[in-house]
């Protein structure tokens, strides 16, 4: 079964991972100061980057664990540190985003940024992206039953199809394997 976090938010990864493998250089060409405001906001009312925070303090976290294995008597001193450039590099953050907004301004227009904000941002969007993962579990599990249904009546039906075309003659064993 898969699970999305929203139909939305899946549809914006998509385009930024698509777009890292086209390299920087391509995302930084002319793109008009009003049309990276516009990926911004959409950006936001998307809420796209926001899985994004925890990198940091993931990373940070891992880096501390390995640190203390090797070093166990330095526990209390490699968490001070490591937490301290942590911060140092919090600000980094902000060049994700901006990549991210061009990333968008490479995919849409200024005027379909303004549209998917204005949606987003809407009642109907908010539910979509707070519902929409609840509604996307409930559908897959719906064709998971759609589907070993119907293939449980293929199977009956093509059997009797069968059944009645050969006469009712019993099927060959399997072949031995070899």
């Amino acid at each position: 079964m898969v699970n999305f976090s929203s139909l939305g938010r899946f549809a914006s990864v998509t385009v930024i991972a698509g777009s890292l493998f086209t390299g920087p250089v391509a995302q930084a060409q002319d793109v008009a100061p009003e049309h990276v405001q516009a990926a911004r906001a959409a950006i936001t009312a998307l809420g796209v980057t926001d899985r994004f925070d925890a990198i940091l303090p993931a990373v940070s976290d891992q880096l501390k664990t390995q640190l203390i294995q090797a070093y166990p008597d330095l526990e209390s001193k490699i968490s001070e540190t490591v937490d301290a450039e942590a911060i140092k590099l919090a600000p980094r953050r902000g060049d994700l985003e901006r990549e991210a907004a061009l990333v968008y301004a490479k995919a849409f227009s200024a005027e379909e940024l303004n549209v998917i904000t204005t949606f987003y941002t809407s009642e109907a969007g908010k539910k979509l992206l707070k519902d929409g993962p609840i509604a996307m579990r409930e559908l897959m599990k719906a064709a998971d039953i759609w589907t070993a249904g119907i293939s449980r009546d293929l199977e009956k039906q093509a059997n009797e199809a069968m059944l009645k075309e050969v006469g009712g003659a019993a099927p060959a064993a399997p072949a031995a394997k070899p």
